[in-house]
């Protein structure tokens, strides 16, 4: 009898933890602070859609049906048509592509120029240091706009002047805070350690700089690309990004003043979709920044 209790409660104490189908995935969003869990899943749909959309309701953003000008949502045309008859869904799709992807570049070029010239100053220090701390402090007084506006004067309106404009401004906050977290990271006695047992520099960079730079890099990054989805949707709307015919949600407002009285979910569809897109990364953004500062238990 003994051991039959002593079999069953060790069969108890076996039993797994968390209960059926809590996946990594779920557990991992559910360690998380709230923000972060909902912007990763609003991000992720609306990723999904950007990317899947067109091979699941075959949608064609150039298609023109003059007879069908200016309808509102219906069955056929879920957010309705636009003055030449195109299917807004299918526009807002396909601009959502040409929005996120400008701005997703911009960002990833100016994290790869930032953060090696903020290590290098942290690192190097002397004149290196000096000069581009002060280039960034130049460049950080100078708003994107106004670079677009000077590029687009000497090279054109496009989604390349675009990215170029956004990429000249954008890699000054990755340096400035990677050079702040190397200067901490060079007061290290491990690093100090790893100089005096003749670690390479190339070693000591990936192996102890590096790592220290992912969280905060990485919520600076979601935090500056909501900023960057709402700079792209406004050059844009001032014509100094993609050009007409091709789709794009800033595009998309400006076509959609002169018909705002007859059609508002012209303007509403793209509006909301710039709007939701940047709150849901500077969610994630901001739930990255919180989990990286709160204190360790």
């Amino acid at each position: 009898m003994a051991a039959d209790i002593t079999l069953s409660r060790q069969a108890t104490t076996t039993e797994p933890a968390t209960p059926p189908g809590h996946g990594p995935l779920r557990r991992f969003l559910g360690t998380r602070h709230w923000t972060f869990a909902a912007g990763s899943v609003i991000f992720g749909t609306i990723l999904a859609v950007l990317i899947l959309g067109p091979a699941i309701w075959s949608l064609d953003p150039a298609k023109q049906d003059i007879i069908q000008r200016l309808k509102p949502p219906s069955g056929q045309y879920w957010l309705g048509t636009d003055n030449l008859g195109r299917d807004v869904f299918a526009r807002l799709v396909e601009g959502g592509r040409f929005t996120v992807t400008i701005a997703a570049l911009s960002v990833l070029i100016s994290v790869v120029i930032g953060v090696s010239i903020g290590i290098l100053a942290g690192r190097l220090g002397g004149w290196f240091e000096e000069i581009s701390m002060r280039i960034v402090d130049l460049l950080i007084a100078i708003p994107d706009t106004v670079i677009a506006i000077f590029l687009v004067a000497i090279f054109g309106p496009g989604h390349v002047t675009l990215i170029v404009a956004l990429t000249i401004v954008g890699w000054t906050p990755y340096a400035r805070l990677s050079r702040g977290l190397a200067l901490q990271v060079n007061a290290m006695d491990y690093i100090r350690a790893a100089e005096v047992l003749g670690m390479t520099r190339r070693f000591i960079l990936i192996r102890h700089f590096l790592p220290n730079l992912i969280r905060p890099i990485s919520a600076v990054t979601f935090l500056r690309f909501g900023h960057k989805l709402i700079t792209v949707g406004g050059l844009s709307y001032l014509g100094l990004g993609v050009q007409p015919p091709a789709p794009d949600w800033g595009l998309m407002l400006a076509a959609a003043q002169p018909y705002l009285d007859r059609a508002p979910m012209l303007m509403i569809a793209p509006g909301l979709a710039i709007f939701i897109t940047a709150l849901s990364v500077t969610w994630i953004g901001h739930g990255l920044e919180i989990d990286r500062t709160k204190p360790k238990d």
